[in-house]
């Protein structure tokens, strides 16, 4: 019945030429699944952002959608049934842990948990591919970009933009899907997956000197992949010309038919994992520019919650993010903090 109310609703939009809404797209599991209180990855991460979200106003925008659980098939796209049977095999009794490696644990619910985010992304593909929807928020756990097709690491079990993308290029015969990792450490799982794919282009950014250590020959750029490592104390300026000079062309001349969204905010000041410098406002500026660059999505582009540690800065720029998704434009505390930039930029010339 749902579905069909949906549906109608879209094709009622269609009719009097109003744009589907962006959703918000989650599940009461990424709320219930957690391994230990104090660990960083926690359930609390998802209501902040929905708390700030309310906060500013943005949370009436959006469509709510339930994500679902994932088809073994659609995973099977990247992560190889091996694999997928040893992430069952380990997987322990209620109240026990497993552990991966020193940071990846899994928990009792820890593979359904990952099952229901790879199939929110999966959803929010098929939601924004038929416009149902205009732009897409995942907010899930646990994050995914660590993943590899065949090896856990990170906190991340699945891969969620490495499923949503090869299902996109499966299902809608996709040639060209940009994924973007802003998180600030190297998308190492990602990068395995999508080297040397032509249909996919991968723009990753992070500090180089944390999880994972990619090795230098990451850096620079190649036909399928922008790689931008940045400095401990990496500010705002300095971030803001690098996407400028590296990404933006890249992804302009790419003329992507779909965006998926590696969306860390632990490269925040005030996040407890990273050590560079950017404020909230540069989540609003970034989202801005992909927006803007990549026309040719028309409204495609699926947001897919990574890392992000410390409750406040990540519910600020999560919300900031979204604030420019969500079609509000950029809150206008980023564009005094741009025109601040711009401002101390004309002083020291």
């Amino acid at each position: 019945m749902n579905r069909i109310i949906r549906y109608m609703r879209s094709r009622l939009r269609h009719f009097i030429g109003k744009q589907a809404k962006p959703i918000w797209i989650s599940h009461p599991i990424f709320t219930e699944s957690s391994i230990d209180i104090s660990h960083p990855e926690s359930p609390q991460r998802i209501p902040a952002i929905e708390k700030e979200l309310k906060k500013q106003g943005i949370w009436k925008t959006l469509q709510k959608i339930k994500a679902p659980e994932i088809e073994d098939s659609r995973l099977a796209l990247v992560h190889p049934r091996k694999y997928l049977h040893f992430l069952e095999s380990v997987q322990p009794r209620k109240g026990k842990i497993y552990r991966l490696d020193d940071d990846t644990v899994m928990g009792n619910q820890s593979l359904l948990s990952a099952r229901y985010a790879a199939g929110a992304v999966v959803k929010a593909v098929d939601m924004v591919m038929k416009k149902d929807a205009f732009h897409a928020f995942c907010a899930v756990r646990p994050p995914g970009h660590h993943a590899q097709s065949d090896k856990a690491g990170g906190f991340c079990l699945l891969n969620n933009v490495a499923v949503g993308a090869m299902h996109a290029i499966s299902r809608f015969r996709l040639q060209r899907v940009a994924v973007i990792d802003f998180d600030v450490h190297y998308g190492d799982g990602t990068a395995e997956i999508f080297k040397d794919d032509p249909r996919v282009l991968f723009l990753n950014c992070y500090q180089q000197d944390l999880y994972p250590f990619p090795p230098q020959c990451c850096d620079g750029d190649d036909a399928y992949c922008v790689n931008i490592p940045f400095l401990s104390q990496t500010g705002s300026s300095v971030f803001r010309e690098a996407i400028r000079t590296h990404w933006l062309p890249k992804l302009k001349a790419f003329k992507p038919e779909l965006i998926l969204l590696s969306a860390g905010f632990d490269g925040h000041e005030h996040d407890e994992t990273g050590r560079m410098n950017l404020n909230e406002a540069d989540y609003a500026w970034l989202t801005d520019k992909i927006i803007q660059t990549a026309s040719s999505c028309k409204g495609r582009i699926v947001s897919v919650l990574e890392g992000g540690y410390t409750l406040d800065s990540l519910a600020k720029s999560a919300a900031a993010h979204l604030h420019v998704l969500a079609g509000l434009g950029q809150p206008e505390y980023a564009l005094q903090y741009e025109r601040l930039l711009e401002d101390q930029a004309t002083k020291s010339n």
